[in-house]
C-alpha cells in the first residue's frame, strides 16, 4: 500500500483569519504547512527550507504576489507556485502563469479544491525533477561532444577535421584507447554535408568474430542457424550517412575484402544472398593498433590500409599534450564545480594510461563523492593519488602559489564588489553576471569578508 506523500507547503497570505484557517485545514489533511504573512517572511523561509508548493496571494501590501513569484524564479527556488486572486484580477493571474506559476484559484473557493490543486502541483514538481534527473543521466551516458585542447597536436587535429569533413573520403583515426577517437569521428560527421543523416557505430572488438559480418553487411533468412528473418546490416542502416568502425584492427582478415569493396564502389551482399546492393556511406575507421605492423605481419590487408590511410588523423596520448590536461579539467568542472589546488596538481601530474576517457571517468566518480560541489584529493581514486610522484606535486604547488596571487585576489574582490553594486546586491543576478554558480559566489563572499548589508540578497 502506497503511503500519502508528505508535501511541504508555504502559505503566503496577509489576511490572518483566512491564512490560519487554511493552514489548519491543510495540516489536518496531512500537509506540512508553514505560514508567511507577507513576501519578506516568505523569502526568509525559502532561504532556509525547501517547499514543494507555495500558495501565494496575488494582492499583498508591499511586495506583491507577482513580484514574490518573480524573485522565486530569479533565485531558482524549485517550488511549484499556486496564485490566489480576486474576481477582478484574473488577467494578472494569467500573467503569473506565464511567469511560471503552475495554477491559480479565484477567491472564494472550497478548501478541498485548494488541497487537490496542491497535490497536483506536487505531482507536477516531482515529474519535472525526474525529467531533469533523466536528462542528466542521458547526458552522462552520451559521449562528451566537446574536444578541448590548445597543444600543437590538437591544433593539427582541428585543422585536419576542418579540411577532411567536407569531403566524402574515408577517414582513419589512430590513437591509444581513450584518446577521443569517436569524438573526432562525430566532429567530422557534424561538419560534413551528412550532418543530418545517420551516424552509426560498430566496435569490432566488442563482437564475436562470427557476428561481425552479419552486423556489418546483414543476412538473409536461413543464412545460418538462428537467422529466422531477413536483416539489414549497419551499412544499409547508415545509407546516406556515416558508419564509424571502431577498433578496425580487430576486423577479421576474411571480411577485409568486403569492406574494401564497399569503399571502392559502395556495393555489398548480405550473408546468404547473391543479390548485390549499393549504399552511399562514408566510412570513418579508428584503431589503437599499429596497422603498419599488422600489414607486415599479414594480419591486415595492405590495399585496405592504403585505401583508408589517405585521410588519416593521429591523436596524441593525454600525457603528451601538456597544458591540455588543465583545460580538460576546467571543461569537465563546468561552472557548478570547483577543485582544490592539490587535487588539480595530482590530475595534472598523473600519466593517464587511459587518456581522456579515464580522466572523464575519474571526474564522474569524484562528483558523486564530493561535498559542496568541490573536488578534493579525498575524492580521487587511490591509484591516481599514489601514481603521482611527490616531486611533481611540489612543482605544481610552487607554481600555484606565486607572489602574484595576492594581487589577483584583490582584482577578483574588486570585480565582485562592482558586479554586486551594479546588480543592487542581488546575489543570483550577480552570480549569473560573473558566470559562476551562486554557491561559489557565497564562498567568495566569505573568503573576502564581503557579507555586508549592501551585498545581501534582495
Amino acid at each position: 500500500m502506497n503511503e500519502t506523500p508528505l508535501i511541504s507547503l508555504l502559505l503566503v497570505e496577509d489576511e490572518d483569519d483566512f491564512r490560519e484557517t487554511t493552514a489548519r485545514w491543510m495540516a489536518r489533511k496531512g500537509l506540512n504547512v508553514a505560514e508567511a504573512a507577507n513576501a519578506q517572511e516568505a523569502l526568509a523561509l525559502l532561504e532556509v527550507q525547501h517547499f514543494d508548493v507555495a500558495v501565494i496571494d496575488m494582492n499583498m501590501p508591499g511586495i506583491s504576489g507577482v513580484e514574490l513569484l518573480h524573485r522565486m524564479k530569479d533565485e531558482n527556488f524549485e517550488t511549484e507556485v499556486i496564485i490566489l486572486t480576486g474576481q477582478g484580477t484574473i488577467e494578472s493571474a494569467v500573467q503569473a502563469m506565464k511567469m511560471g506559476a503552475c495554477d491559480y484559484l479565484t477567491k472564494p473557493f472550497p478548501l478541498g479544491d485548494l488541497e487537490q490543486r496542491c497535490r497536483l502541483a506536487w505531482e507536477r514538481g516531482r515529474i519535472n525533477k525526474e525529467n531533469r534527473q533523466l536528462k542528466e543521466v542521458i547526458k552522462r551516458q552520451q559521449p562528451r561532444s566537446e574536444m578541448v585542447g590548445e597543444s600543437a597536436s590538437m591544433k593539427e587535429v582541428f585543422r585536419l577535421i576542418e579540411r577532411v569533413a567536407p569531403t566524402n573520403k574515408a577517414v582513419l583515426i589512430q590513437g591509444e584507447s581513450g584518446t577521443g577517437k569517436e569524438l573526432v569521428a562525430r566532429a567530422v560527421q557534424r561538419h560534413s554535408h551528412r550532418a543530418d543523416k545517420p551516424f552509426v557505430t560498430i566496435n569490432c572488438a566488442a563482437l564475436p568474430e562470427n557476428l561481425v559480418e552479419s552486423e556489418l553487411f546483414g543476412h538473409q533468412k536461413g543464412a545460418f542457424t538462428g537467422a529466422t528473418s531477413d536483416n539489414a546490416g549497419l551499412f544499409e542502416v547508415a545509407d546516406g550517412g556515416t558508419l564509424f568502425i571502431d577498433e578496425l584492427g580487430e576486423l577479421p582478415l576474411s571480411l577485409q575484402p568486403k569492406l574494401l569493396r564497399v569503399l571502392e564502389d559502395g556495393s555489398l551482399r548480405r550473408v546468404g544472398s547473391h543479390k548485390e546492393r549499393r549504399v552511399d556511406v562514408r566510412i570513418i575507421a579508428a584503431t589503437n593498433r599499429d596497422l603498419t605492423e599488422d600489414v607486415k605481419n599479414g594480419a591486415f590487408r595492405e590495399d585496405l590500409y592504403y585505401r583508408l590511410n589517405v585521410m588519416s588523423l593521429k591523436l596524441s596520448p593525454l600525457r603528451d599534450r601538456g597544458n591540455d590536461i588543465n583545460l580538460l579539467i576546467d571543461s569537465l568542472l563546468g561552472k557548478d564545480w570547483e577543485i582544490e589546488d592539490d587535487a588539480r596538481a595530482i590530475l595534472q601530474n598523473y600519466h593517464w594510461p587511459g587518456n581522456v576517457r579515464q580522466l572523464a571517468n575519474v571526474f564522474d566518480r569524484a562528483t558523486v563523492l564530493a561535498d559542496d560541489h568541490t573536488i578534493t584529493v579525498d575524492d580521487l581514486p587511490s591509484e591516481i593519488v599514489d601514481g603521482v610522484p611527490e616531486s611533481g606535486m611540489e612543482v605544481r604547488r610552487l607554481t600555484a602559489t606565486k607572489t602574484d596571487s595576492s594581487r589577483l585576489d584583490e582584482i577578483e574582490k574588486t570585480h565582485i564588489v562592482e558586479i554586486l553594486q551594479r546588480e543592487n546586491g542581488n546575489k543570483a543576478r550577480a552570480a549569473r553576471a560573473l558566470g559562476i554558480h551562486r554557491r561559489k559566489l557565497y564562498r567568495l563572499l566569505e573568503r573576502y569578508d564581503l557579507h555586508k548589508p549592501d551585498t545581501a540578497d534582495s
